[in-house]
C-alpha cells in the first residue's frame, strides 16, 4: 500500500475563483468545451448552466451566459467534438442535445429506464454512449430514436471513461468493466476494483494502457491492462484528514504532463504523478 500523504488544510490553496451565479444545489458534473473557454455544470437543482470563463492577468472572470432545465435532478454532461453541442442525462431517465452556441432549443437523444449516471460523446464513433442505473450502456446516433447497440451491465452504472478504443465502466459491487471499442458488442476484460469500498469515479490513462479508480473511501487505483503489467498496479489514500475519510470524486488527466487531478468530498482538489508516485506540490503565485 502506497500513501501519497494528506494535503494540508487550507479552504483555498489554489486560490480559486468562483463562477457568476452559481449552482442553487450540489453540482453533479463540470465540462469544458474542446473548442473554446465555455464551461458547463449539471446540478441538482435540475439544471444544466453554462458560462464564458476569461482571464485578464491573474484574475478570472466568468460571464453566465444560458441554461436549460430538466424535469429532475441533472448528473452528467459532456459536450460534442465540435465544441458547439452539450450533451447532459440524469434523474428524469432522458439525455438532451443542447446545441447551445446556434442557440437552438435542446431535444431528447436517448432514453433509460432508470436514471442516467453518465454520459459521452465517442467522436471516432460518432456515437453518444450513456450509462444508466437500469444496468445497461447504450450507444445512440443521435439522428436516431432507438440505440444503435444495448450492452447489459453486471449492476448499476456509476462511473464512465473513454479514451478510444479504450472505455471502461464502473458499476455497483465494484466491478469494472472493460471494452476495446474498435468490438464494442464484446466485454474486453472484467476485473473486480482494487478499492475495498463502492466505485466513485474512473479516468482512462491517456495511452489507453490502463486507468484510475476512485472510491468513496478516499483512495485511488492505478491498474494496468496488460497483464505483464501487474506489478506496477498500486493504490493510495487521499482526500483523508486524521480519522476524517472523504468520497473521491472525480478524477482527471492533463491533456499533455499526463499528471492528474483528484476532487474529493472534503471540498479540495490535488494533482498527482502516478508514475513517480508522488503529489505534486503547485507553487502559488
Amino acid at each position: 500500500m502506497s500513501t501519497f500523504g494528506a494535503a494540508a488544510a487550507n479552504h483555498n490553496p489554489n486560490k480559486s475563483f468562483e463562477v457568476a451565479q452559481p449552482p442553487s444545489d450540489s453540482v453533479s458534473s463540470l465540462s469544458f468545451s474542446p473548442k473554446a473557454n465555455f464551461l458547463i455544470a449539471t446540478s441538482w437543482d435540475n439544471q444544466v448552466r453554462c458560462w464564458e470563463i476569461s482571464r485578464n492577468g491573474t484574475a478570472v472572470a466568468s460571464t453566465p451566459k444560458a441554461s436549460i432545465t430538466h424535469d429532475q435532478p441533472v448528473l452528467c454532461s459532456t459536450w460534442k467534438d465540435d465544441g458547439m453541442t452539450v450533451f447532459s442525462g440524469g434523474c428524469d431517465k432522458q439525455v438532451k442535445m443542447w446545441p447551445l452556441l446556434s442557440g437552438g432549443q435542446p431535444m431528447t437523444v436517448a432514453m433509460h429506464d432508470a436514471p442516467i449516471k453518465e454520459v459521452a460523446w465517442i467522436p471516432e464513433m460518432n456515437l453518444l454512449a450513456t450509462g444508466s442505473w437500469d444496468k445497461t450502456l447504450k450507444y445512440w446516433d443521435t439522428r436516431q430514436s432507438n440505440p444503435v447497440h444495448t450492452q447489459q451491465l453486471p449492476d448499476r452504472c456509476y462511473a464512465l471513461t473513454v479514451k478510444y478504443p479504450l472505455m471502461v465502466v464502473g458499476t455497483a459491487d465494484r466491478n469494472l468493466i472493460i471494452f476495446n471499442l474498435q468490438n464494442p458488442q464484446n466485454e474486453y476484460k472484467r476485473v473486480t476494483s482494487p478499492l475495498k469500498y463502492q466505485t466513485r469515479c474512473v479516468a482512462a490513462f491517456p495511452d489507453q494502457q490502463g486507468f484510475l479508480v476512485g472510491s468513496i473511501e478516499g483512495r485511488v487505483g492505478v491498474h494496468h491492462l496488460d497483464d505483464g503489467q501487474q506489478g506496477k498496479n498500486f493504490t493510495f489514500k487521499c482526500h483523508r484528514d486524521g480519522s476524517e475519510i472523504y468520497s473521491v470524486n472525480s478524477l482527471n488527466f492533463h491533456p499533455i504532463h499526463h499528471t492528474f487531478a483528484t476532487a474529493g468530498s472534503d471540498g479540495a482538489f490535488n494533482f498527482w504523478d502516478k508514475d513517480s508516485k508522488q503529489r505534486l506540490k503547485i507553487p502559488i503565485s
